[in-house]
């Protein structure tokens, strides 16, 4: 079996307050772009991860997706499975791929082992790999809040805008963004401004990784200079970089933007 993890972005991110465990409060709004990895599952003698196309630092054995895999195994007699990921989704981006290709690989465990798991109990095993895994299974836009794991249903679409994203070749460590960042109550509330047009978001939906993330690596401030430049209505960093995505109301090509790094249109 196989299925196609896609990536997602951030509209906002306010990084609220410490927390007592170490974690941060925040709010954010994860919403899904057309960006994707691809996962396969084939029974096996035994499990095993094979990655492909991007490069993961580590050992493929010890990726999110063999964490998943492990998760169920302990409440569940399946077998042993040879996983097969296809990594198209950039790492270090604030995209949240490894987070997805978790969650779908839940979903599909579920799927071919007629496990009867519901969305809340799969989204009870995601939580326990990271903040934003859950999000994945549902995969509709979400205001998400307390470490960024529980959700509100959010009436958001962009499908009217053309909607471009810009990677840089940095990887940006979300360890260091937290470190960097400072928490504080945010001037507007993204969970009433979210529904506002994308005309009005323009320094009010903010991104609060952006100052100590953009002082370390300017080149991400440029690209969302640049971005804005070329005629965007609204452009932001997503999660803790280093990409930022930029809504436009007409198709736009970015010749400058793509000689140093990759950009997706469309997604």
């Amino acid at each position: 079996m196989i299925s196609f993890p896609n990536a997602k972005i951030n509209l906002g991110l306010n990084v609220t307050e410490k927390r007592s465990d170490g974690y941060h409060n925040l709010e954010t709004v994860f919403y899904p772009i057309n960006i994707k990895d691809a996962v396969e599952i084939t029974d096996a003698e035994k499990t095993n991860c094979i990655i492909h196309g991007i490069d993961i630092p580590g050992d493929a054995n010890d990726n999110l997706c063999v964490k998943a895999y492990n998760l169920l195994k302990n409440d569940f007699n399946i077998p042993a499975q040879q996983i097969n990921l296809l990594k198209n989704i950039p790492v270090g981006a604030g995209l949240g791929g490894g987070s997805s290709d978790c969650a779908f690989l839940i979903k599909l465990l579920n799927a071919k082992f007629s496990l009867g798991l519901s969305v809340l109990q799969m989204e009870n095993y995601a939580r326990q790999l990271g903040a934003d895994c859950a999000f994945f299974i549902e995969n509709n836009p979400v205001f998400a809040y307390n470490k960024g794991d529980e959700f509100e249903k959010c009436e958001v679409d962009l499908s009217a805008w053309f909607k471009v994203l810009v990677k840089p070749p940095l990887h940006v460590s979300t360890a260091d963004a937290y470190a960097l960042v400072k928490p504080q109550k945010p001037l507007h509330s993204l969970k009433e401004i979210i529904h506002l047009s994308p005309t009005t978001w323009k320094n009010k939906v903010i991104n609060d990784f952006e100052i100590s993330v953009f002082a370390k690596y300017p080149q991400i401030h440029q690209i969302k200079s640049s971005l804005y430049d070329a005629g965007a209505t609204f452009a932001l960093m997503s999660g803790s970089g280093s990409s930022i995505f930029a809504l436009f109301d007409q198709p736009v090509e970015l010749s400058e933007l793509e000689k140093n790094n990759i950009v997706y249109y469309n997604i």
